[in-house]
């Protein structure tokens, strides 16, 4: 990007029109009075390598990368964060100055973030955790549990091969669990998080029954549509704590924002509303 010029960076994915990230990002321009633009773009995964790699020379400084192209921006990065290594994938590309590519995984710190800003009771320390799902989210998920201290994590799939290999990569404090026993896992556990596309509209439900839960867990769920999910609204129903995934969403965006733009973005109730509103 020439000096001067107007900081330009987005969001790849295919599909990509779902995307909140352009209102978000769209938002905290518009507060703070910086001069960019955030981009949605369909990229297929053939021309992925080339619209990367041409982005720099029109002007942008970074972008988001969303499904299906976390794993493969990772590949492409000069540059890797431990964390983005750790998952195996990125959702934030920096492009620098000297040329070269920075990759970064900002899924953990937003689901953390997220539990701290509307939950700042929890205490990760405090008892196991259940995770429900073993795909790219649960290794976002996983890999922040543990970095915050969390002494156990349960961990269920319905395709167990698959809860068995983050096993293989995260160590010994995964515990995996049969899909029809993941009921039972949640007892004694402080920490329970849907990290599956279950109970997402479109979604059959997540139908583990709850009885082990206790009042005393927060349950959150990554999914955000619908924002309380079946899954929540039974845990609140129990008398736990209940976190939406809407805020992961919100801060898993203020890295990329803060580096891109130059101004480290709150992520308030003014930026909730006009992310719900969009």
């Amino acid at each position: 990007m020439t000096e001067g010029g107007i900081p330009l960076a987005g969001v790849i994915g295919s599909p990509v029109e779902h995307s909140k990230s352009p209102v978000l990002h769209g938002h905290w321009l518009k507060t703070y009075g910086i001069r960019g633009f955030y981009i949605p773009m369909n990229v297929a995964q053939a021309d992925l390598v080339e619209v990367i790699r041409s982005l720099p020379k029109a002007g942008f400084v970074g972008v988001n990368v969303t499904i299906p192209h976390k794993e493969s921006a990772l590949k492409l990065a000069d540059l890797v964060t431990d964390r983005a290594a750790l998952i195996g994938a990125a959702n934030t590309l920096i492009f620098r100055r000297d040329g070269k590519i920075h990759a970064d995984n900002t899924d953990g710190y937003g689901f953390i973030a997220n539990l701290r800003q509307n939950a700042p009771l929890w205490d990760p320390k405090a008892g196991p955790a259940a995770v429900f799902g073993a795909g790219g989210a649960a290794r976002a998920v996983i890999a922040s549990l543990i970095e915050v201290g969390v002494p156990e994590i349960r961990l269920s799939n319905r395709s167990k091969p698959r809860a068995e290999a983050l096993r293989h990569d995260f160590g010994t404090r995964i515990v995996v669990h049969d899909w029809v026993q993941a009921g039972a896992m949640l007892e004694d556990c402080l920490t329970v998080v849907n990290t599956s596309s279950l109970g997402m509209v479109g979604k059959p439900e997540l139908r583990v029954p709850l009885d082990a839960l206790s009042p005393r867990a927060l349950a959150t769920d990554i999914v955000y549509t619908p924002l309380r999910t079946g899954f929540l609204l039974e845990a609140e129903a129990r008398g736990c704590t209940v976190v939406d995934g809407l805020g992961m969403l919100l801060h898993q965006a203020v890295p990329g924002f803060e580096r891109w733009f130059g101004r480290r973005p709150e992520v308030d109730e003014e930026t909730r509303e006009a992310v719900l509103a969009s």
